[in-house]
C-alpha cells in the first residue's frame, strides 16, 4: 500500500457520523428519473470502526460467480419489486455481510449513477460502530476489505488514465484531486492489487470529495465518468 499523505479526516466513527450528516445535508444530490428500460440498484458506503477505533469504509470483492463475478464493489444490489432504494440497501447489507443497520444509521445519499449496464445505482452513506456482526455470504462475497478513511483521502489514490484503453504503468498520469477537462478513466488505487474503476470507483471518489474532503459540489459530479468494458454487463 502506498503513502497515506493527505488532508485530515475524522479519527472516530462518531466524528465521521457528525461530519457526514452535515455535509450530506448540504449536498444537492442528483436523481435519475424513471424511464423505460431502467433498472434500479442501491449500494452503501458503510463506515465502521476497526479494532483500534479507526474509521474505515467497507469494500467487497464479489464472489467469482454470477453477475459481476470477482469485481470490486460496495454492499448492495438490485431493488426487489415494491422496494424503495433505502429498504433495498439495508436488506442487501444484511444478506451479503450479516450487518444490521436501520434507517437511523443512514446519513444521507450521493448522486444516482447511471451505469452502462442499464442499472441506476443509488448510493447511501451510513456509519456503524464496528463489524462485530460481520458474516459474509460466500454465495455473494469473496472477500471483505476495510479501507481506512486516511487511505481513501490520500493524495496518491485517484489517478486518471487514457480514455477507453489500458495503458502501461509508465504512461499513467499522476495523482489527481480534481477531474481533468478531458475526463479519462478513473482508477482508485487503494492498495496492492486493489485498483477500482467506475461505477464503484466513481462512488468512492465522490464520497471522498464530498464527504471526507468537503470540496466544491459542482466539481464532484460523476455521472459522466468512463466505465471499463468489463463493468458494462
Amino acid at each position: 500500500m502506498g503513502p497515506t499523505t493527505g488532508p485530515p479526516v475524522p479519527e472516530t466513527v462518531d466524528d465521521f457520523r457528525d461530519l457526514a450528516r452535515t455535509r450530506l445535508r448540504e449536498f444537492p444530490h442528483t436523481e435519475v428519473p424513471d424511464a423505460p428500460g431502467i433498472r434500479r440498484a442501491a449500494v452503501l458506503l458503510c463506515v465502521v470502526g476497526e479494532s483500534d477505533g479507526a474509521p474505515s469504509v467497507v469494500v467487497i470483492r464479489r464472489a467469482y460467480r454470477g453477475r459481476n463475478a470477482g469485481q470490486w464493489g460496495l454492499p448492495g444490489g438490485r431493488l426487489d419489486e415494491g422496494e424503495t432504494a433505502e429498504q433495498a440497501v439495508l436488506r442487501e447489507l444484511h444478506e451479503e455481510l450479516g450487518l444490521t443497520a436501520t434507517s437511523a444509521d443512514l446519513l444521507g445519499r450521493l448522486d444516482d449513477f447511471p451505469a452502462a449496464s442499464g442499472f441506476v445505482i443509488t448510493p447511501f452513506v451510513a456509519a456503524l460502530p464496528d463489524t462485530a456482526e460481520l458474516k459474509p455470504s460466500p454465495d455473494e462475497v469473496h472477500s471483505v476489505h476495510l479501507v481506512r478513511l486516511t487511505r481513501l483521502a490520500a493524495d496518491d489514490v485517484p489517478h486518471w488514465v487514457a480514455r477507453h484503453e489500458a495503458v502501461p504503468q509508465s504512461e499513467l498520469r499522476g495523482p489527481a484531486t480534481s477531474v481533468p477537462e478531458d475526463v479519462g478513466l478513473l482508477q482508485m488505487r487503494l492498495g496492492e492489487g486493489m485498483t477500482i474503476h467506475a461505477p464503484t470507483g466513481a462512488l468512492l471518489w465522490q464520497f471522498r470529495e464530498v464527504v471526507l474532503l468537503g470540496r466544491d459540489h459542482a466539481n464532484a459530479r460523476v455521472a459522466h465518468f468512463t466505465q471499463p468494458d468489463w463493468t458494462q454487463h
